[in-house]
């Protein structure tokens, strides 16, 4: 499966739930120790943190997309952080 949510379904009832998303990467922002990206697909887009505390290999991953680019990710849930 390529994924099991759309980025624009994701709401408070899924917050600490891990889910799999896939999209393009809208806006890609790096501020140094995080990296954020909107991830877009036709319902909607959601905000994407990448910490090195987190995972030290996701994050060297995610300095390396760029606008557009198709991307499939998995993750948790977290809501206003």
């Amino acid at each position: 499966m390529l994924k099991n949510k759309n980025c624009g379904d994701l709401n408070t009832g899924n917050v600490s739930q891990v889910v799999e998303l896939a999209g393009w990467v809208h806006r890609r922002r790096d501020h140094g120790n995080l990296i954020f990206i909107d991830l877009r697909d036709r319902p909607g887009i959601v905000q994407v943190v990448f910490s090195p505390d987190h995972s030290q290999y996701a994050h060297i991953e995610a300095e390396m997309l760029r606008n557009e680019w198709v991307i499939k990710i998995k993750g948790s849930v977290s809501f206003g952080h």
